[in-house]
């Protein structure tokens, strides 16, 4: 039996480099199973936070070591026309399995390299990675398809940092729509990174500025007193969902920290919902996944505002985290796919997306 070759592609140019090397360990292992071995030959990629390509000699280092590689050697060093020199072992990829978070990952800018390579890949195409990463555009798509959220504003960079006769009004126009506590969020990243939750004018003005250090675009949203729940989907044209999970914290909100420490927080598997809202996230999750085209895998956040009965969608993740404290393969291992079988299932996702007869038949 030929085995397909498997591009595992991992590390990048985000600020969540250290997290995608964990997860790819973890997928690593999940296609070295006992399962898989007969199907998949891993062929592990590693990108630099230069931005640079490694083959598998240094990607295997990286993955035994679970580190990143900090200091390129002469060999590795950031130039110009090594960004665009992919190693050899690249022409033998029959499925790309890129294990990217945030910026230059999971925003659709991989996606459409991948495309261009004319290979399949696991996960969203373009569109599905980009609005899912964009907060703004996400919230958009949402809005449009009848999703509730909480209330929200988005700003500009240029209106953050704008003289000081208008920025103080901005705070207004914020304090008076959304009052306190409201988050502050970069549009464009992942794993809360840049995000705050502030109480006062003061916190206020802090976060604006700082969340403008990381993006151009910025969003402000409203709190609400909510229990925080997830849902994964797995599939493409006929998504599956999961049981629903619900994670409680005792820190101010769920931030990088908590999500990436073990022991920070607490991952209950299933929620202790009612049918009747259990039922809605399920649907609520399809419908955003299909309404930002998403494919092969995502989660879903939602608020549960208990008091009202309520549900608000609060995000998409079209690639999230395979950590040992990462909710999407748990509800799997949970609803009986264990993550062996969802590692085979994502690939096996990617290859059925990518058959276009009709497009293969214009190509050939």
């Amino acid at each position: 039996m030929t085995k397909l070759q498997i591009g595992l592609l991992f590390g990048g140019c985000s600020g969540e480099h250290e997290v995608s090397i964990v997860s790819a360990k973890a997928i690593n292992a999940a296609l070295n199973a006992e399962r898989n071995t007969d199907k998949y030959e891993i062929l592990p990629f590693y990108i630099q936070k230069d931005g640079v390509w490694q083959g598998s000699e240094i990607a295997n280092q990286v993955l035994k070591s679970g580190q990143a590689l900090e200091k390129p050697t002469a060999t590795n060093i950031n130039t110009k026309s090594s960004l665009w020199e992919f190693p050899p072992q690249a022409s033998q990829v029959d499925v790309w399995f890129p294990v990217l978070h945030g910026p230059n990952g999971e925003d659709g800018t991989i996606q459409g390299l991948l495309t261009l390579m004319q290979v399949p890949f696991v996960g969203s195409g373009v569109l599905g990675s980009a609005v899912g990463m964009d907060k703004i555009a996400m919230k958009t798509a949402f809005a449009q398809a009848g999703l509730p959220q909480v209330k929200y504003m988005t700003l500009t960079r240029t209106q953050i940092w704008s003289n000081p006769c208008v920025f103080p009004k901005l705070c207004d126009e914020i304090e008076n729509s959304l009052n306190y506590p409201c988050f502050v969020k970069p549009a464009n990243l992942g794993s809360s990174v840049g995000i705050a939750k502030v109480r006062s004018r003061q916190e206020l003005e802090t976060a604006l500025d700082n969340a403008a250090s990381y993006d151009r675009r910025v969003i402000v949203e409203a709190g609400v007193v909510a229990r925080e729940v997830e849902c994964a989907v797995l599939g493409n044209d006929n998504p599956k969902v999961s049981a629903i999970g619900e994670i409680s914290f005792s820190s101010d909100f769920y931030d990088y920290e908590t999500k990436y420490t073990q022991g920070k927080a607490d991952l209950s598997i299933p929620a202790a919902l009612p049918d009747t809202i259990s039922n809605q996230i399920r649907e609520m999750a399809i419908k955003a996944f299909t309404t930002v085209d998403a494919s092969g895998l995502a989660r879903v956040d939602f608020f549960y505002v208990e008091s009202t009965g309520e549900v608000l969608i609060n995000e998409i993740n079209t690639f999230p985290g395979f950590t040992d404290t990462s909710m999407y393969p748990r509800l799997w291992g949970h609803s009986g796919i264990p993550f062996p079988e969802l590692a085979d299932k994502l690939i096996e996702l990617a290859l059925e997306r990518h058959k276009t007869p009709k497009i293969e038949a214009l190509i050939n």
